[in-house]
């Protein structure tokens, strides 16, 4: 009996062993199939987070590729108006002196006056139409109002002009010149040369300008002058006064 006793104790012993380490068995399963559960949810995070991550540098380098561009177009930008600031203060100087030569110091009074000679080349002319003169050799030119690229004085402001003119030839025939209001002919000096040789005419006038008016010389076609450097053939005028 004490033996049965004690074999059927070890039995039970056994048993619940058994059922404790079963029970301990599913809970460590399940603790384990938690742990895989929490493993997965964490690696979908990090999956997530991963993708966040280069969806954020991918943001970050296009962006930075953007702000490059815009920074080499802000400096080209900034480089294109430095050079107007520079055009403009020369220009801006231009004006400043071109403004400094029409007024006197004292009494502020516009100042005028340009003299001009026609060519050192010889003959100008005949032309088959008639021809604005370009009186190329500056000699005096105060306030810039002549131009030697077109032969045309401009008025700078209104007022009293005076402008006189020689032209010269020495071949035999008529000469003449057109002196021109903007584009109504005022003047029309005309001239025979009979004898041949060197011959010259001169004329000068008053005129009433508006700011803005030119006058200018003109060669009617089939006529010719002639001028080298002893400036035989001359272009002159100047402000008398402002009205």
């Amino acid at each position: 009996m004490k033996l049965h006793t004690k074999v059927n104790t070890t039995e039970n012993l056994q048993h619940n062993l058994n059922t404790e380490l079963q029970v301990r068995l599913r809970d460590n399963e399940k603790h384990l199939e938690d742990l895989n559960t929490l493993n997965t949810d964490l690696t979908s995070e990090l999956m997530k987070l991963y993708t966040k991550v280069n969806t954020t540098e991918n943001l970050q380098h296009n962006l930075n590729t953007e702000l490059q561009v815009r920074l080499r177009d802000n400096e080209k930008h900034l480089e294109d108006l430095n050079t107007l600031n520079t055009e403009l203060q020369v220009r801006l100087r231009d004006n400043e002196k071109q403004l400094e030569d029409l007024n006197t110091p004292n009494t502020g009074e516009l100042k005028v006056a340009f003299s001009a000679g026609l060519t050192d080349s010889g003959a100008v002319g005949p032309f088959d139409q008639e021809t604005t003169l370009i009186f190329s050799k500056t000699f005096t030119n105060v306030g810039g109002a002549y131009d030697r690229t077109s032969g045309v004085f401009t008025a700078p402001v209104g007022g009293i002009y005076f402008f006189s003119f020689t032209a010269a030839d020495y071949l035999k025939g008529y000469m003449g010149l057109h002196l021109y209001r903007n584009e109504k002919p005022v003047v029309f000096s005309l001239d025979l040369n009979d004898h041949g040789g060197y011959t010259s005419a001169s004329t000068a006038v008053s005129l009433q300008l508006d700011r803005g008016d030119s006058v200018r010389l003109s060669l009617p076609a089939s006529y010719r002058l002639y001028d080298d450097s002893r400036n035989f053939s001359i272009f002159s005028g100047f402000l008398l006064f402002a009205v």
